[in-house]
């Protein structure tokens, strides 16, 4: 059976589109701009850094969107849904990419593997949130319709809420490999505690768009509801959390004020929202489409660009912190377009370079296989000689 037809939410690709776009400028500047610069005084510098701020939990917010949006569509429940087992590979696929983009070739070759590869990222991040969302949806699917729904909002509420107490804990009970998921301390760039919320939101988001994407006034409902949620989160919540500590002298509820930098860009998500969904009908153009369709390639191809991935011969190796802003905007600029171009450029030939690159490990390999075939037959030899355990 066929997947439910529907208009392509070509705004949701314009969204990731502008979310990848800051990601690359927002890298570049961090990366390389001299900290001589780096004024929190200067209204100029001060507005970069808070929309660069708001990237990231668009991001995951739209990663978790689009991958429930997919998932529910299907006629299929449970693990009949071929969009489960698409999920479950996509999930491990980025966990590989991630910790694949963090090997130093160099390194390798001297057998050293550097605590940098067992780092934390993005791709991490959002592979593991899409595997939980499989987990909570073939938990839910054949019990009340809004279990699945309710659970994932509570995690987003769960995580936020008590990001104060967790915030501060560093897991050294547990291999550095596993608490670099859980904990910053160890120099992970991003972990699973708070960033699935904003998936697990994402996702909740999906399934109240395919619940009413039949109703006449969907997109004018959404925007409205866009607008306040994110008014409110941004500048009410913390006065919110205020109150409450107030009213029931929980502490917590003071810590969440002071630092309520997850609930507030919660509240920025509601308004990119509302702002593509309000141009949606202007943000059809063909390029920028495909760069919202295209994210995984930019962010490898950025990586590798920028923080010298493999190699270690990126930008950052040459260029830390070192940059004056005009050089930085222009190298910002040329580094957006470059990474977008050459992503685009393989996604077109995508199929052949694939094809070419099967056909080089398959004649490396059959290059290398009678060498390692006699290699074996000699080492085989060797321990039968020496300690004649190798009888066949």
């Amino acid at each position: 059976m066929l997947e439910r037809k529907s208009t392509r939410l070509y705004f949701i690709d314009a969204i990731r589109a502008w979310a990848i776009l800051m990601m690359l400028q927002g890298h570049f500047v961090d990366g390389l701009l001299d900290n001589a610069f780096r004024d929190n005084t200067s209204t100029g510098y001060a507005l970069w850094k808070y929309f660069r701020g708001m990237t990231a939990p668009v991001f995951f917010t739209v990663s978790g969107f689009i991958f429930t949006y997919l998932l529910v569509r299907v006629p299929q429940t449970g693990f009949d849904n071929p969009r489960v087992k698409k999920g479950i590979k996509r999930g491990l696929e980025l966990l590989a990419i991630g910790y694949l983009l963090r090997l130093n070739l160099g390194g390798l070759l001297q057998g050293k593997l550097y605590d940098s590869f067992f780092f934390v990222d993005v791709l991490h991040c959002i592979g593991l949130s899409i595997l939980g969302i499989i987990g909570i949806y073939l938990l839910t699917y054949s019990k009340k319709l809004f279990l699945f729904p309710v659970v994932l909002v509570s995690m987003t509420l769960l995580l936020f809420i008590f990001e104060p107490i967790y915030a501060s804990t560093t897991f050294r009970a547990l291999p550095d490999a596993f608490a670099n998921y859980l904990t910053r301390a160890n120099g992970s760039v991003f972990t699973i505690i708070p960033w699935l919320g904003y998936t697990s939101f994402g996702a909740f988001i999906a399934l109240l768009f395919t619940k009413y994407e039949a109703h006449q006034y969907l997109y004018q409902w959404a925007i409205g509801v866009s607008i306040l949620a994110g008014a409110l989160l941004i500048f009410i919540s913390s006065d919110l959390f205020v109150v409450l500590s107030e009213l029931t002298g929980i502490q917590l509820f003071e810590a969440i004020a002071l630092n309520n930098y997850l609930f507030i860009r919660l509240g920025d998500v509601f308004i990119a929202f509302a702002v593509f969904m309000l141009f949606r009908k202007w943000l059809i153009n063909s390029t920028f489409l495909k760069i919202g369709q295209s994210t995984l390639s930019i962010y490898i191809i950025h990586f590798i660009i920028l923080y010298g991935s493999l190699t270690g011969l990126g930008l950052y190796r040459f260029f830390d912190h070192s940059l004056s802003p005009a050089m930085a905007i222009i190298g910002a600029i040329v580094f957006m377009i470059a990474c977008s171009f050459t992503a685009l450029l393989y996604e077109k030939h995508k199929v052949s370079i694939k094809g070419n690159l099967k056909n080089a490990v398959q004649a490396t390999w059959s290059a290398m296989e009678p060498f390692l075939r006699a290699s074996f037959s000699k080492a085989r030899l060797l321990l039968h000689k020496l300690f004649g355990l190798v009888k066949n």
